[in-house]
């Protein structure tokens, strides 16, 4: 079970403030995808629904909100008001199992549905492990291979911060790893997604928006206008503050058309979450040189499956170019023994305001990264020219 609400990705609580100025009647469906083609033990869906009905519990506390209150002026006290109250509601999750095969499916308000998808895929792990049984390393293991690796990046002179929750190997493992990270990584960490280790460590909460935020944009306002509107919004909500943008909702060649330059000088940077990391480099370089502004004064926030050997790349042919640093979560979070799981859960459908139910879709620049209906993501295709 999970011990507290902001036990969570950053960029959720950050959507959902959002959301909830912009889009409060919208209503959301997603679906867990199994990448790695996992076998589920026998009882695995009851074993989670149950962890589901302990989430109903977790609410945030005073000292919570006071974290919050001082190290997030951007969310408004009305926004800590609401998530004061709010509470998990478990009958929005749909759980089944048939054979080793698991299904879950959210669906519900946008503005509730939001903070779902990150506890979710870390309960999978977690009870994934747990139900079979897995030997990971010993705790002095995890701390000093953390050691290890935070030193390492330290000496190639570069800055980390921790993404690793959705797919960790516990929560336990999670808190070695920053507990490590912050005991052995000053100059090198700068931080961690998960809102509730930051509090518990002292260090900074990292993240912007995801995915479905263009994802919903796209089915209310069309895939042509999705990148545009979605970072107008962002604007209209944040105005100058949380300024990396995510390019790859729709490849970076699409979202560069749109990304103008006045959105390339107020947004501090890109992230950078699929296909060849330097070919994006390049384009990002490039884009910035078109637009007039000096591209070593914006950030590469790097962050698609990294470990230090593709790190280590991207700094030697990043470095005196282009300002980057780097968010890093599995290699982190589940290098305790046995394999890293590979799932995700994505938004799969938007229902806008007195509008209907619309697919959506993700079209990253790895193709393997896709989501959606391949109806859909053919039409998409066809609408923003994409090969």
């Amino acid at each position: 079970m999970l011990r507290s609400i902001l036990d969570n990705d950053f960029y959720k609580f950050t959507m959902q403030q959002g959301v909830i100025r912009l889009f409060p009647a919208a209503k959301a469906r997603y679906a867990f995808i199994n990448r790695g083609k996992h076998s589920f033990p026998d009882g695995f869906a009851k074993a989670l629904h149950d962890a589901v009905n302990e989430m109903a519990l977790l609410k945030l506390s005073k000292e919570e909100k006071h974290f919050l209150q001082i190290n997030c002026p951007y969310m408004d006290p009305v926004y800590l008001d609401f998530l004061e109250g709010y509470r998990y509601n478990p009958e929005e999750v749909h759980i089944t199992q048939s054979g080793d095969q698991l299904e879950v499916h959210v669906e519900g308000l946008w503005y509730r549905t939001i903070l779902w998808e990150v506890p979710l895929m870390s309960l999978i792990c977690e009870l994934f492990y747990v139900l079979n049984d897995s030997q990971r390393i010993s705790n002095d293991e995890v701390i000093n291979h953390t050691k290890e690796k935070i030193e390492n990046y330290r000496r190639l002179g570069v800055t980390v911060a921790e993404f690793g929750t959705r797919r960790r190997y516990s929560y336990q493992v999670h808190r070695l790893v920053l507990q490590s990270l912050s005991q052995y990584g000053e100059g090198s960490f700068i931080g961690t997604s998960n809102v509730h280790m930051a509090m518990i460590h002292g260090t900074k909460p990292i993240g912007t928006h995801a995915h479905e935020w263009f994802m919903f944009h796209a089915a209310r306002y069309g895939f042509k206008m999705a990148n545009a509107m979605g970072l107008e919004h962002w604007v209209a909500v944040y105005r100058g503050d949380l300024g990396i943008a995510l390019s790859d909702t729709y490849t970076t060649e699409v979202f560069f058309k749109q990304f103008d330059k006045m959105f390339s000088k107020l947004f501090d940077g890109v992230r950078h979450d699929s296909g060849d990391a330097l070919l994006f480099a390049d384009k990002v370089i490039a884009h910035y040189n078109s637009m007039g502004i000096d591209p070593k004064t914006k950030t590469i926030i790097f962050s698609d499956g990294l470990n230090y050997e593709k790190v280590a790349r991207i700094v030697e042919y990043c470095r005196d170019k282009v300002g980057m640093s780097f968010g890093i979560g599995t290699n982190l979070t589940n290098d305790a023994g046995p394999a890293a799981m590979n799932i995700v859960i994505k938004m799969t459908e938007a229902q806008p305001k007195d509008g209907e139910w619309t697919e959506v879709v993700k079209l990253s620049d790895e193709h393997g990264k896709y989501t959606g209906t391949e109806r859909m993501i053919n039409l998409a295709k066809t609408i923003l020219g994409i090969d």
